[in-house]
């Protein structure tokens, strides 16, 4: 029997978000971002959130209006800054949320070793920068290392193309982007997908994520 709750509105797929959550939102850019459910959050009410995604908000929707809303205490990300992102600039010159910037590709194997039970790995990425500061370094083979640590969700609220009812996943294109990894790295994984199929409708050959780490799935454009 399947564990993933096809949920009949986007008020019961983010239903239980407490207060103080760490939510990895999927996206970058635009891309693959789950705005349904991040509306539907600002809707919910959960507050002094840990944001962890790629860039800290696009334009005045998604997770920009998440931020706008006052929701979100800290964003941890790769990109805090492009031309639209005036709802974060605003917010982090006027000391109102705090700023963790991760590279990239740390960001990524942060969150995919939260998933695959890692304890920490040793990266160069960030040594001789502001971002090794206060971290442990060790030099492996002549080489600089940084200690990096897992990035844990608390939930993780993602997008996907096509979800079947078992909850596995394919992506299109470029939306894929952070969605398997955050899947994994999640105590709670919501899905929004363009359509809900059933059991067979997805070649087992293509799933991206098993249904084993989605717990909800909203079909957004059925």
């Amino acid at each position: 029997m399947s564990r993933t709750a096809i949920c009949e509105s986007a008020a019961a797929a983010v239903a239980g978000i407490g207060d103080g959550a760490t939510v990895l939102v999927g996206g970058f850019g635009m891309a693959g971002m789950p705005i349904h459910l991040i509306d539907a959050l600002i809707e919910q009410g959960a507050t002094d959130l840990t944001i962890v995604s790629n860039n800290a908000g696009n334009g005045d929707t998604g997770l920009a209006a998440l931020l706008g809303a006052g929701r979100v205490r800290k964003v941890i990300c790769s990109f805090p800054r492009q031309s639209d992102s005036h709802v974060f600039d605003g917010l982090y010159r006027a000391g109102e949320i705090d700023l963790e910037v991760v590279p990239q590709g740390n960001l990524a194997e942060r969150m995919r070793a939260a998933g695959a039970g890692i304890g920490a790995f040793f990266c160069p990425t960030g040594v001789g920068t502001p971002l090794a500061e206060g971290k442990e370094l060790r030099t492996i083979d002549g080489r600089d290392y940084v200690l990096e640590y897992p990035i844990r969700g608390d939930v993780a609220l993602i997008g996907a193309y096509l979800g079947d009812r078992a909850g596995n996943l394919v992506y299109r294109k470029t939306a894929r982007n952070f969605g398997p990894v955050m899947a994994t790295a999640a105590a709670l994984t919501v899905a929004e997908v363009s359509r809900v199929v059933d059991l067979g409708d997805i070649d087992p050959e293509v799933v991206v994520t098993p249904g084993i780490y989605v717990d909800r799935i909203l079909e957004v454009n059925g």
